[in-house]
């Protein structure tokens, strides 16, 4: 696509989900470093988001976690998200966070738990009617530390019956997301560690039923462009949870570790059809700000993944094609890099401009003095975190 016109006009419909635990505090496992502003309520957090859609033009949903996210009232909360300019998007389950998930959640020998870790999937899906959510996301990290701890086939007989369940209980515009993780917490094996035991579940249930790729969820080395070119072939390629990763699940700003897979993950989707909404492919950050500015961090997020959309548009599709046809490696790889090499932020900056916005979102967002305002207005109270 060369015609810069045509680029702006696909980039104009790009949504990007934000999620509501970038908000709030986070860290590791040995430090949550607690910083000033964060949100106190799920309303809060729904306004951050807010500010990043303001600011970016491209960011008109955002994903929420249950029970980090419970609320009394979830008709109330979709009404609060649309007053400031947003929606809620996806909403995520959450079963490896109490104690009676130790041994797993839907796949526990236990049958109780399994009863338990269900009910709440369920429960999920409920809160979707409520705030008018089209994605469930399951994330389970059911697995096994050591060999013979429990039988592996039996587990994934397990992971079935709870799967078709939840399937059963989505209504006919609602789907859910599979995602999967190579390891951590389970050590020695992981109920749903790849895609093709995500896309082996979904392909038995039916159309509701789609794979979502974690960026950070797999092996060092792993062709994530080729997992999702196989996706969308098939039909079965549901979204992202966007965010970069140096060792493992780092949940660190996309495309901060390597831009150019970034670009190439974007450009199968383009070439496979996945960047058009009516496609249902789903485009959220998954990511927990440590350290840096939580509400700059997502906008930057965005803008990442914005140019990297850019530059997979500016393939030059006939002379890849032709160059490819005619087995000329090195012309092929160029029209490639061609399209990688070239800088889109004047042209991201005229399409801001063009919708009405800053064409400099970051700098947008430090002038308007929000940042101060919550700082000031949030001394009291406690500050949501992950896990709360």
């Amino acid at each position: 696509m060369n015609d810069t016109s045509a680029v702006k006009d696909a980039l104009r419909r790009q949504q990007i989900e934000t999620p509501s635990w970038a908000y709030g505090n986070s860290g590791t496992r040995f430090k949550v470093f607690a910083q000033q502003g964060v949100p106190r309520t799920p309303q809060e957090k729904i306004d951050d988001a807010a500010q990043v859609h303001r600011f970016t033009g491209v960011a008109p949903s955002v994903a929420v976690h249950i029970p980090w996210d419970k609320v009394d009232d979830y008709a109330a909360l979709a009404a609060h998200a649309k007053e400031k300019g947003v929606r809620i998007g996806a909403v995520n389950t959450n079963v490896f966070q109490d104690d009676d998930y130790r041994l797993g959640s839907v796949t526990n020998p236990d049958p109780k738990v399994r009863r338990k870790a269900l009910d709440h999937l369920l429960e999920c899906v409920d809160i979707m009617d409520a705030v008018g959510s089209k994605d469930l996301k399951l994330w389970f990290s059911d697995g096994t530390n050591y060999p013979g701890q429990d039988d592996i086939r039996t587990r994934q007989d397990r992971m079935d019956e709870a799967l078709a369940a939840v399937y059963e209980r989505l209504g006919d515009d609602q789907r859910f997301l599979l995602e999967y993780k190579l390891f951590e917490p389970a050590f020695y094996m992981t109920d749903l560690p790849d895609w093709g035991t995500s896309y082996a579940h979904c392909l038995k249930l039916g159309p509701k039923a789609q794979v979502v790729v974690d960026t950070g969820h797999h092996a060092p080395g792993t062709n994530i462009e080729f997992i999702v070119a196989f996706l969308l072939r098939e039909g079965k390629l549901g979204g992202f949870d966007f965010n970069s990763r140096f060792y493992a699940d780092d949940d660190l700003m996309v495309g901060a570790a390597d831009p150019f897979q970034l670009f190439r993950i974007m450009y199968e989707v383009v070439r496979g059809g996945g960047y058009d909404p009516a496609t249902g492919v789903a485009f959220m950050l998954d990511q927990c700000h440590n350290i840096e500015p939580k509400i700059h961090g997502q906008i930057r997020s965005v803008m990442n993944v914005q140019e990297a959309t850019a530059k997979a548009l500016l393939v030059d599709a006939d002379a890849l094609r032709a160059a490819q046809d005619g087995g000329h490696v090195l012309e092929a790889n160029a029209v490639f890099m061609d399209a990688y090499n070239t800088d889109v932020r004047s042209l991201l900056a005229e399409l801001r401009e063009e919708m009405g916005l800053h064409p400099d979102p970051v700098a947008a967002y430090k002038a308007s003095g929000y940042f101060e305002r919550v700082v000031a207005e949030r001394k009291d109270g406690q500050a949501a975190g992950w896990g709360a």
